[in-house]
């Protein structure tokens, strides 16, 4: 048992968005009779991409998804990503030790990657497990055309303007879908349960300007709606949306399920994926009201005391320019899933 934890303290994997990064221990190599050099990916040793990089206390591999012989294994819950490093003895015609394999795995299992490394052929089992984020971009963008980003800040419009949004993947596994789930509107950045508007909830279009444009790849989301302003003198209008990760072109998969109606036993699962919060964005004229929004919730004004014919200058709608975010999202539809906190303010992607 304690030579296992040895294992663990002295190997390490972590899955990035775009390659594993595998990392051994030069002393746990030499104490199973092996140097630095004789550990590989067999048969990419020739390959400059898939050496490693041997520092004074590691070999350390850069595994990409796609490359270095990396096999991908689908199934209704998991897409896992596998590898494996090997040792052996290079010369002569005998051996008296055995050759010592890595497996490295990186799989996506509902809003995480789970990371196991396990070494086989009699010498020791050992696996890790951490949490990873698929990163997703998330721009603004100055019409239908999605050709030209928003770059001005904040970003001031019209009201009843239409708001073109774009989110992509960037992960370097063509093969992922990435699907619209929830887009809920508030007042507030960090509160989408007392006064919200839906533009779209659990794939079900609720507002009659959302529109969902056709996309380049399966990897990529575009759609639009109309900018408006709350009632009841609040300053700024915040966007919480809901994405989900699912293979592509697999029909069973969420992604391809479009709206679903959800039950009272399950009404809450949506609140238990990762959030993107945008906004706000600044009204650049008080310009006639063409779209004001009475909802029906508690502290709002009734429409008896809202009667004012002036539409308040100061209203501010959806923001976010040229956003990059890291955004944990769900795989797949499971029956379990990890619960986060709601409505994080949305951060530039590091």
């Amino acid at each position: 048992m304690a030579k296992n934890k040895k294992v663990l303290d002295d190997n390490s994997l972590f899955c990035l968005s775009n390659h594993m990064q595998a990392s051994v221990s030069r002393d746990y190599l030499q104490s199973m009779g092996y140097s630095a050099r004789d550990l590989g990916i067999p048969g990419w040793n020739a390959s400059y991409q898939c050496r490693p990089r041997i520092t004074q206390r590691q070999v350390t591999f850069t595994i990409p998804y796609t490359g270095c012989g990396t096999t991908k294994q689908a199934d209704n819950e998991t897409i896992n990503y596998s590898n494996f490093l090997k040792a052996a003895v290079s010369s002569g015609i005998i051996k008296r030790k055995k050759d010592l394999h890595i497996h490295v795995s990186c799989k996506m299992l509902q809003n995480t990657w789970v990371n196991t490394v396990y070494i086989t052929n009699n010498t020791v089992d050992i696996q890790e497990v951490q949490y990873g984020n698929f990163d997703v971009n998330v721009s603004f963008f100055t019409s239908s055309s999605f050709l030209y980003p928003v770059t001005s800040s904040p970003y001031y419009v019209n009201l009843d303007q239409n708001l073109y949004l774009q989110a992509e993947i960037l992960h370097s596994d063509a093969s992922l879908a990435l699907f619209v789930d929830t887009c809920v509107a508030s007042p507030y950045p960090n509160d989408f349960s007392s006064l919200t508007y839906d533009l779209i909830r659990s794939g079900c279009v609720r507002d009659e300007t959302y529109q969902l444009y056709s996309s380049p790849s399966p990897r990529i989301t575009r759609f639009k709606f109309s900018s408006f302003h709350f009632l009841n003198r609040f300053p700024s209008v915040y966007l919480q949306c809901k994405l989900v990760v699912c293979r592509a072109y697999d029909v069973s998969s969420r992604c391809y399920r479009g709206c679903v109606v959800r039950s009272k036993r399950d009404a809450g699962s949506y609140q238990e994926k990762v959030d993107v919060v945008l906004g706000p964005i600044q009204l650049q004229s008080p310009s006639k009201d063409k779209r004001s929004l009475e909802l029906a919730v508690k502290d709002v004004e009734k429409p008896a005391a809202a009667s004012s014919q002036a539409v308040y200058p100061t209203a501010a709608i959806f923001g976010g320019i040229f956003l990059a975010v890291v955004l944990a999202v769900a795989a797949f539809t499971l029956g379990r899933r990890t619960r986060v906190v709601r409505g994080q303010p949305l951060s530039t992607k590091m």
